[in-house]
């Protein structure tokens, strides 16, 4: 099953940790597992704008939906067995020590 990685980040957290893995060891050794089905780093929030549609008007409003400090940074599409392996992958990711990562199982069809 396919699931989707959602990385946030919180706004106040140390850019660097000396004993922090790099994501490309992470990347790497997910590649190597074949499980990694891609990834993308993402903008800014204030760069970001959430669109809704009701009753036939759209609004558009600056900035990401939710009102929290830890923000979606990224994504990364993942294939794993099962849930169990899903947050086993995810508590390697370096953002796992930093934020959090958020598990999605997405549609089969």
């Amino acid at each position: 099953m396919q699931y989707m990685l959602l990385m946030a980040a919180v706004p106040d957290a140390p850019a660097h940790e000396p004993d922090r893995t790099p994501p490309t060891e992470w990347v790497e050794e997910m590649q190597r597992r074949d499980v990694d089905r891609g990834g993308y780093r993402l903008r800014l929030p204030d760069e970001t704008r959430t669109v809704r549609v009701q009753g036939g008007e759209t609004a558009v409003v600056h900035g990401p939906y939710a009102e929290v400090a830890e923000q979606v940074a990224g994504i990364g599409l993942i294939e794993a067995a099962d849930l169990d392996e899903a947050i086993e992958i995810a508590a390697k990711h370096p953002s796992a020590r930093l934020g959090a990562i958020e598990i999605r199982p997405l549609w089969s069809e």
